[in-house]
């Protein structure tokens, strides 16, 4: 069958992912620190202090306690915070030391203490506000180095409706040893779901070598066991002896055929019917890696996907979540429960459970893709809804910059170029002869 593609003739059309989903609980994290960066517990701390302090009348056993006050503002407030609630209750501190009789030179050394207090929280604001910037900066180059190396994947492509989620088991990285990636290429829709061994950096590292591998070779291979090949030998160059990537490279060539190489990796859920089912690898695979230490050559596995047909691709963050009780995420009962039409929103039901699931934070990294192939009558539907009118300006846009041609190229320079023209549709309506026959 031959393939719709766009731009050229090499891809199949892609329509950009703009929703933005916000992480969960980033509002309640907003709020707390908007509440840090005031002044009104500490002050509210002070007050209480000197409130205690008049009804019990005994102002020396009281007083040291205002420099609770300054303290507790270098955690929540800025330098000049908490030299605002120092001088408060310094101030506050005198007038209760005349007040309740406490010897002058008594008065003079916690006034002092309160002052070297004040002195030693503000210094300690200043340098937690640096380290919040250093790490504020790190963040950023960790969310850049996420979007080079996951790109964001959009609502469609190619027959695809898709949808990603991707949870860093280290809040403050952002980025882990996870990895995926959906490229349309002359050859179909391909795409990858790997874990790689390890945490940190070199973990990053390594994913980052495997999406960059596959996404040159998903492009250049016409087999997909090809595209497996020069993974495999661009680990066997690059990583340890113990280092590994577990993964599953899979690619939809034509209509109702998708195929999987599964190296190691938990197997995919296929969704027909509303029952999610793994689909296991016929031939066992190692890892991304290991191909030298097993001689094992893997295997091409071939599955139906009509429309109305889902496959979730997940690693082992999502199946190895646990409970309060150390029991494991139901990933196939879940997906059932949350499934819907829309991928987006069934993998957000998806990921929020899982959160649910493990407390709200998950202890290792997880990515969750998920595919759809529309059915006929919803293909029908959005094309019947399409704008009558989109083509409209292009058409006239077309017959304007035709007329602007005609104008300014001189009659003899445009002989030759409707020369040229008619020579490249012939060899473009060759070519379509050619792929057509092919198919």
């Amino acid at each position: 069958m031959t393939q719709a593609r766009h731009h050229g003739g090499d891809h199949w059309p892609i329509r950009q992912f703009s929703k933005r989903v916000e992480c969960p609980g980033a509002r309640l994290r907003a709020a707390a620190h908007v509440a840090a960066s005031t002044v009104v517990l500490p002050v509210l701390v002070v007050f209480v202090i000197v409130l205690v302090d008049l009804l019990g009348g005994s102002g020396m056993i009281w007083l040291p306690l205002l420099a609770v006050g300054p303290a507790l503002a270098a955690t929540t407030s800025g330098p000049l915070g908490v030299l605002g609630v120092g001088l408060l209750a310094v101030g506050l501190g005198t007038a209760l030391g005349v007040r309740d009789g406490v010897p002058s030179h008594e008065l003079v050394v916690v006034l002092s203490a309160l002052a070297a207090v004040t002195l030693a929280s503000g210094l300690a604001s200043a340098l937690r506000g640096r380290r919040e910037q250093v790490l504020a900066a790190v963040r950023s180059v960790a969310e850049a180095a996420q979007h080079a190396l996951l790109k964001p994947v959009p609502a469609t492509v190619g027959p695809f409706q898709t949808a990603v989620r991707y949870s860093a088991a280290a809040a403050e990285a952002r980025i882990g040893g996870d990895l995926y990636a959906l490229v349309p290429t002359p050859y179909g829709v391909r795409l990858i779901v790997g874990d790689v061994r390890g945490k940190g950096l070199p973990a990053v590292g390594t994913a980052s070598l495997v999406v960059g591998i596959f996404r040159e070779a998903a492009y250049d291979e016409p087999d997909l066991l090809a595209v497996v090949d020069r993974i495999e030998r661009s680990l066997a160059r690059n990583l340890g002896g113990d280092d590994f990537v577990t993964a599953i490279v899979a690619g939809y060539p034509r209509e109702g055929r998708l195929e999987v190489v599964n190296c190691g990796h938990a197997p995919p859920l296929l969704v027909r019917d509303r029952k999610a089912v793994p689909a296991e690898p016929t031939h066992p695979t190692p890892p991304l890696g290991l191909r030298a230490l097993t001689g094992e050559v893997p295997s091409l596995q071939v599955l139906p996907f009509t429309d109305g047909d889902q496959l979730l691709l997940y690693t082992d963050g999502v199946t190895e979540a646990r409970d309060h009780n150390r029991d494991f995420y139901p990933v196939a009962k879940g997906l059932e429960r949350h499934l819907t039409d829309n991928p987006d929103r069934t993998l957000t039901a998806l990921h929020q459970e899982l959160l649910t699931h493990v407390g709200g934070r998950l202890h290792d990294d997880a990515a969750l893709l998920l595919l759809r192939k529309p059915t006929a009558a919803e293909k029908t539907t959005e094309t019947a809804t399409a704008p009558e009118s989109a083509t409209a300006p292009e058409s006239e846009a077309t017959t304007s910059h035709a007329e602007t041609t005609s104008r300014t190229v001189p009659p003899h320079a445009r002989s030759s170029t409707e020369n040229d023209d008619e020579e490249e549709g012939a060899d473009e309506g060759a070519g379509r002869s050619t792929d057509t026959a092919t198919t």
